[in-house]
């Protein structure tokens, strides 16, 4: 039977990289075809490659025995490949239909004709399940639909082959699986899925086969039902890795982070964040929970100074940052892990000496007799490239020109060298590859250990179980469970996600009250007065013990 894409001996250089060595890659018509690998193992190069984003240096495509050379995307289009990027390709101030549509649009007496481009669009999406309107702006729409609306295009421009780059990295649960039927209803109607990921449960669940890179090379060709997890990380990285394993315990020591009564404006008329309080103690991993646009990221931006809160309190070590700048607050003992790695953490266009260096520079060795040390710089940026294992051609490597893994990793690094009190880690592990995942999970636990206070937010629950101590989940921007973790498993927090009213002792400041019960005891048994102390609960009561 002939293949329906069959890559032979690509290679693809870049100045000081090798990112495909002599690669052959073969997808059967009309199966789920995963391809895997670490950050930098060349996956997204070579499928940038059959999409006509880039011409191969050596090597031969043949689309359904055909041979072809792709010297743009509007050629591999043509041929009947598409491609979804991670970072979406669309207009924010256009339609649905008309970010679809766009360079081809039906027209009517030489005038584009909108409502056929709405019927069409509508036509598409319903015979596969994504639910779209098209006559609604890209601006306005949540992430998900902008995924599907990516999906239409390519499939308004009939493409027999669909190559999602890390499809679900921005999903939540639920979208995740809604795009999992919508995959299986499109494989079912004979089109060629290939879907590169780092999620393995993913893979396991939705493809037909898997091929993995590494290193630039094709390493192993599996068929999934008769591969296991292990059986691929062990082709990824040549060695086992454990996520599973949960970090041992360990005692807390004081209150790093209090936030009580916190309030933050949402974009509509109601709150994106309400009257939340939380503590993170010294030594403690204090996850949060919850479907993706539940406040999460705006507690997390109204605690590091990014976002203006309407009510409420934000304290570190005992010193109140409510009304600090986003300077103060770093300089006050916050280091901080954003969800978007590209907007907000990293300068692009800039290198990896100086993003880097980003916060770094205020202080010695890097600002010497008040002058920045490029070689003190450069000596900085070497540690954290080696440390962390990113791979760059040279440190003066623009940041831009990175794997969304790499620049992930690029990220943590800077955060965690600061050796802050406090370090907000948001999606942490986002699109970085599953060796990777256990480097940043070790870091983050000798930061733990080392006294640092982390609290985590991220959209995978087995990250949240395998690190936190505690659990807080968020619904419509409250708080509204917090569970030890050796009472949570995914089900339990899943309830709690969707709304589901919690168990007495599971409800919001009943942690802190059993804390306060405990340490009272204690306090009276030594003879203290634990009124006279200061509260770490969540409730929000001024006496307590801490």
């Amino acid at each position: 039977m002939v293949a329906e894409v069959s890559m032979r001996g690509i290679t693809k250089r870049f100045p000081g990289v090798l990112a495909d060595d002599d690669v052959d890659f073969e997808v059967a018509s009309g199966e789920i075809h995963a391809l895997m690998g670490e950050n930098g193992a060349g996956k997204s190069i070579l499928m940038s490659i059959l999409a006509g984003v880039y011409r191969p240096d050596a090597g031969e495509i043949r689309i359904r025995g055909e041979q072809r050379e792709f010297t743009s995307p509007l050629d591999a289009i043509d041929a009947g490949i598409g491609m979804v990027f991670q970072s979406f390709k669309l207009f924010p101030s256009l339609t649905i239909a008309e970010n679809v549509v766009f360079r081809s649009e039906p027209t009517r007496r030489g005038l584009i004709d909108r409502r056929e481009a709405n019927r069409r669009v509508a036509e598409i999406a319903e015979r596969y399940g994504l639910a779209i309107d098209p006559t609604a702006r890209v601006d306005s729409v949540p992430v998900g639909v902008l995924q599907r609306v990516e999906i239409v295009k390519a499939l308004y421009r009939n493409a027999r082959v669909l190559i999602l780059d890390e499809p679900t990295a921005v999903l939540t649960p639920q979208e995740t699986e809604r795009l999992f039927e919508v995959l299986r209803a499109l494989k079912a109607d004979g089109r060629t899925i290939i879907l590169i990921t780092h999620k393995l449960n993913e893979v396991m669940s939705i493809s037909d086969r898997v091929t993995v890179l590494r290193d630039g090379r094709n390493v192993a060709s599996l068929v999934t039902a008769e591969s296991s997890p292990a059986e691929i990380t062990r082709h990824m990285t040549g060695r086992d890795v454990d996520l599973t394993t949960p970090p041992p315990a360990r005692e807390p020591g004081e209150v790093v982070l209090e936030v009580r009564g916190l309030s933050v404006p949402g974009s509509d008329d109601r709150d994106a964040v309400s009257a939340a309080s939380l503590f993170v103690r010294s030594g403690e991993v204090v996850g949060i929970a919850g479907v993706a646009g539940n406040g999460q990221v705006e507690l997390a931006e109204a605690v590091i100074g990014m976002r203006r809160s309407s009510a409420g309190s934000v304290s570190v070590r005992g010193r109140d940052l409510s009304r600090t700048s986003i300077a103060q607050r770093r300089d006050g003992g916050i280091a901080y892990i954003p969800e978007d790695r590209h907007a907000v953490g990293s300068a692009g266009s800039a290198d990896a000496v100086d993003n880097l260096a980003l916060g770094h520079h205020r202080h010695a060795p890097l600002l010497q007799r008040g002058l920045l040390s490029r070689g003190a710089m450069l000596e900085h940026a070497k540690r954290l490239i080696a440390r962390f294992g990113v791979k760059i051609a040279s440190p003066a490597t623009p940041v831009g020109t990175l794997s969304g893994g790499n620049l992930q990793k690029v990220v943590v690094a800077r955060e965690l060298d600061y050796n802050s009190p406090l370090l907000i880690a948001e999606q942490p592990t986002r699109g970085v590859d599953i060796g990777a995942i256990e480097s940043i999970h070790r870091e983050l636990c000798e930061y733990r250990d080392g006294g640092g206070a982390l609290l985590l937010i991220s959209a995978e629950l087995s990250e949240i179980l395998s690190l936190s101590s505690r659990i807080l989940v968020m619904f419509e921007g409250r708080i509204v469970a917090e569970v030890p973790r050796d009472e949570a498993d995914e089900a339990l927090l899943g309830l709690y996600m969707a709304g589901h009213e919690p168990e007495e002792r599971h409800r919001p400041g009943a942690f802190a009250a059993a804390l306060r019960a405990e340490l009272g005891a204690a306090a009276t048994e030594a003879g203290n007065d634990p009124a006279a102390r200061q509260d770490p609960g969540a409730s929000g009561q001024k006496e307590v013990a801490r």
